[in-house]
């Protein structure tokens, strides 16, 4: 790696919306599942995410808005005042080092088992079609189970719960949030067709699909400003068994509406998430940038000279970067100096207490 990448432009401070960042590089949200009882973040959160203070911009882990809302063992939650009162020294931990941290808001829908919802209830979805794949339970993987269709009435209340957990983010000390419209969870489903069968208000045509993503966007933007409002978008991501018939006019109109909302940031996932970035060949993800008006983000098995060459060409305004800073808490000063990066134990990554997690050396 050469070393004039040290001038590369990711190094160089930017702003997304209201956030001021030290440099382009994000730290991915990364599902770790270390919560503690009552989905409290655990104390070592808070040096796990200082050591990373380093990204221009932390995303935390996928964070529920609510008991309903959850779909793997051992995340947290950001709508109870013990779990704001346990986020608290995580944020301040990230902002001493200078850092800027935002929360990753999810519903995870379908994506789900009765033995992670309150009462042992079903998981709920726009359409009760049951996804391919098991749940990540405290008893090990279970195969998903049919979701239970939601009725008109329920959905106001979600979107409720995403702009309550939003100001809840704000207590708890989070620069701003981004909401979770990826990889097949509740705001995904309604999205795309193959999981949206709905023949009301929320389905049938791209207007009504997209229902659910822009009131749930315009409730937080509402809340905390759609300066510190982000979302993450993974249009031909087959993740959590989504799909849709014909997605880029989809989300072609998805990104023009959301252009409305004056958000942070707008973070897209090219390609199947962790895997092919050409999954559905011909899809231009271009076209889906110059929709967008405000700061752009990609994702996808990017490394540096990837990144630095989207960010010279103008393709992206940021760059997140996820399995690479499980083992490199000083991510952007090894790449910076041209450092070799250490190989995470994937063994470590969901579960578990302190190996794997806070006991990554830095370079240097």
């Amino acid at each position: 790696m050469p070393h004039d990448y040290a001038d590369s432009p990711l190094f160089h401070p930017t702003r997304a919306g209201e956030l001021e960042l030290s440099n382009r590089i994000v730290m991915a949200p990364l599902t770790r599942s270390r919560a503690l009882s009552g989905d409290v973040p655990r104390p070592s959160a808070a040096t796990y995410y200082a050591q990373r203070a380093g990204a221009g911009l932390i995303i935390s882990e996928a964070t529920q808005i609510s008991d309903q809302a959850k779909g793997y063992a051992w995340t947290p939650g950001c709508y109870t005042e013990e779990q704001v009162a346990a986020w608290q020294p995580i944020t301040q931990a990230v902002h001493d080092k200078g850092g800027r941290i935002v929360v990753q808001l999810w519903h995870v829908g379908r994506i789900s088992h009765p033995s992670l919802q309150p009462g042992g209830a079903q998981p709920v979805a726009p359409s009760a079609v049951t996804p391919a794949g098991q749940a990540f339970t405290e008893t090990g993987f279970q195969p998903h189970q049919q979701p239970r269709t939601l009725e008109a009435d329920e959905i106001g209340c979600i979107v409720a719960d995403f702009a309550y957990a939003a100001t809840m983010a704000r207590k708890a000390g989070f620069d701003g949030v981004e909401l979770h419209g990826a990889n097949g969870y509740l705001i995904d489903q309604f999205l795309r067709d193959g999981m949206n069968r709905r023949t009301d208000a929320y389905g049938g045509s791209i207007e009504n699909r997209t229902r659910f993503l822009f009131e749930v966007v315009a409730a937080v933007s509402d809340a905390i400003g759609g300066g510190r409002t982000g979302i993450r978008l993974s249009p031909v991501t087959p993740v959590n068994d989504a799909r849709d018939s014909d997605p880029a006019p989809l989300f072609r109109y998805a990104v023009e509406g959301l252009n409305r909302f004056g958000l942070a940031y707008l973070h897209m996932i090219e390609g199947a998430t962790g895997g092919p970035r050409d999954v559905v060949p011909g899809f231009d993800f271009d076209v889906l940038r110059k929709t967008f008006s405000g700061t752009y983000m990609v994702n996808n098995g990017y490394n540096f000279a990837m990144a630095d060459t989207a960010v010279h060409e103008g393709r992206a305004d940021l760059v997140a970067f996820g399995r690479p800073f499980i083992a490199n808490p000083d991510l952007v000063e090894r790449l910076k100096i041209s450092a070799p990066l250490a190989e995470a134990d994937p063994n470590t990554f969901y579960g578990g207490e302190d190996q794997g997690y806070i006991d990554y050396p830095m370079h240097r």
